[in-house]
């Protein structure tokens, strides 16, 4: 048995999930497969303690949460394309909905962008967001009531698909 047999085992099973977080992260494909594949590899070398009784999805999870906000602090140059952007295409409403949401959660802060993805997305309990982000459980909870009323400011009309009872208690 190859020493790496573990990790890619992992990594064919939680390659989905994990993509998915990364292009919530990102809000675009092409970085969330750069943001995967940049953390992939630092999880690889630190594969041999991670399997040895640690916690590879958390660990993996934190660090695309950490490499993605490490991005982000960083601005990185636009790429000129020698390809036009494609043509308009109609869309339904739900469709229109995902566009609008995507376009509000690309303006908040990362951090707000990493516990609204990691809480309603990953469906992480608040105790298993913070241990992600390795912050307070208050923090997280600020952070998923600042970045709740400021989706509804920026996308009033997805506000009755970002009401959530518990975020609200919280903010009383």
């Amino acid at each position: 048995m190859d020493r790496h047999d573990d990790f890619r085992e992992f990594v064919l099973a939680r390659q989905q999930a994990l993509m998915r977080t990364a292009y919530m992260l990102t809000g675009d494909a092409h970085l969330a497969e750069d943001l995967l594949q940049s953390v992939l590899i630092k999880v690889a070398g630190q594969w041999s303690k991670l399997s040895g009784g640690g916690n590879p999805e958390a660990y993996t999870r934190k660090a695309l949460v950490n490499q993605y906000i490490s991005w982000k602090r960083r601005p990185r140059p636009e790429a000129p394309s020698a390809d036009l952007p494609e043509r308009g295409a109609s869309y339904d409403d739900a469709a229109l909905q995902r566009i609008m949401l995507r376009q509000a959660l690309a303006k908040l802060t990362p951090k707000q962008r990493a516990v609204i993805v990691l809480r309603f997305w990953e469906d992480l309990t608040e105790a298993q967001t913070a241990e992600a982000l390795g912050c307070a459980l208050g923090t997280v909870k600020s952070q998923a009531h600042h970045a709740l009323s400021r989706l509804r400011a920026l996308a009033p009309e997805l506000a009755y698909l970002l009401n959530d009872p518990e975020i609200e208690e919280v903010a009383r």
